[in-house]
């Protein structure tokens, strides 16, 4: 069943406040456990986790910044 409009934009509210700073911390987390490497590997280990979270959660995002297809049409 697909998720509603509202639904999608409320979740996606959710994500981006609450899910993101703590995928944020972990991801900080788990690089911080290594030794240092180079700056150059850890911006690209940094922007590829930065891309790994949002492929699951794409479907979550899609068109919540349009209007709300389902409310109805006002005409003039």
């Amino acid at each position: 069943m697909p998720l509603s409009y509202k639904t999608r934009k409320r979740l996606s509210l959710l994500v981006l406040l609450v899910g993101l700073p703590l995928y944020i911390a972990a991801a900080v987390f788990v690089v911080s456990l290594f030794e240092r490497p180079s700056i150059w590997v850890e911006f690209a280990v940094y922007v590829g986790l930065g891309i790994v979270w949002i492929l699951p959660l794409r479907s979550i995002f899609l068109g919540v910044g349009q209007a709300d297809p389902d409310a109805p049409r006002h005409e003039e």
